[in-house]
């Protein structure tokens, strides 16, 4: 067996998997070129373990489990894709977007459960088993369900621009989503606007203003930057004289 572990600390890991399964070869990739030489090799791994949201300075906003689950599913190689997550909040957008592609992967696994329940589910992934699904998540949509159909993406495009730290005004923003200057201006009452507030986000107070929109992007930034980087919307990520 070829076990593949994508993970910025995959190093730590090693050593238990190498001997609690002898007879497997364990690949550490530690980043995405890692990841890519690792999938797209004469070779492919059996079975991949990706960490959810990647615990590195250098890559949290670069690269997660969602980056390395769509690479193995590009190399059609048919490769189980496990994920690993620590299951606090900085994760929540990546989970429910896990839940609703429960048919892509093998499982999430709680790394709070301990090492025993991973190898146990390493076996059961290797296997060909799946894991349990995880519960649905709560009354709250998710950003995956939201970030559809032309409003949607529109959405989704203004939320990665800003959340990529590079617009700093309505002009940038429109310059960075390539929408038209309106829509950057009315950025609380359009869209994106809507779905702040139909996942009840805005301000305590009920209030949304533009300044809560730029918030909101910052706290879901990991996953708005992903989603945009896994959907073909990249360019948004950077001004224009940085493309």
């Amino acid at each position: 067996m070829r076990l593949l572990v994508a993970s910025p600390l995959g190093d730590v890991i090693e050593p238990t998997l190498s001997t609690s399964f002898p007879a497997a070869k364990v690949i550490v990739a530690r980043d995405r070129a890692d990841v890519v030489r690792a999938v797209s090799g004469i070779e492919k791994p059996d079975v991949v373990i990706a960490d959810l949201v990647w615990n590195d300075p250098t890559q949290e906003f670069r690269f997660d489990g969602l980056d390395v689950l769509q690479m193995v599913r590009e190399s059609r190689s048919g490769t189980p894709v496990l994920l690993a997550g620590q299951g606090h909040g900085m994760e929540q957008d990546h989970l429910d977007e896990a839940y609703h592609r429960a048919d892509e992967i093998a499982g999430v696994h709680e790394k709070a459960a301990g090492i025993t329940a991973l190898l146990s589910a390493i076996r059961q992934v290797a296997d060909g088993e799946r894991l349990p699904r995880r519960p649905a998540p709560s009354g709250i949509p998710s950003l995956y369900e939201l970030f559809t159909g032309r409003d949607g993406v529109q959405a989704g495009r203004l939320a990665g621009a800003i959340a990529s730290g590079r617009t700093w005004d309505a002009a940038s923003l429109a310059a960075a989503a390539e929408v038209d200057l309106d829509a950057a201006h009315s950025l609380a009452d359009g869209h994106l606007g809507q779905i702040i507030s139909q996942r009840g986000e805005n301000e305590a107070n009920g209030e949304l203003t533009p300044a809560v929109v730029y918030r909101w992007c910052g706290l879901h930034a990991r996953y708005l930057m992903s989603w945009c980087r896994r959907n073909g919307h990249t360019e948004v990520l950077t001004r224009g004289d940085d493309r």
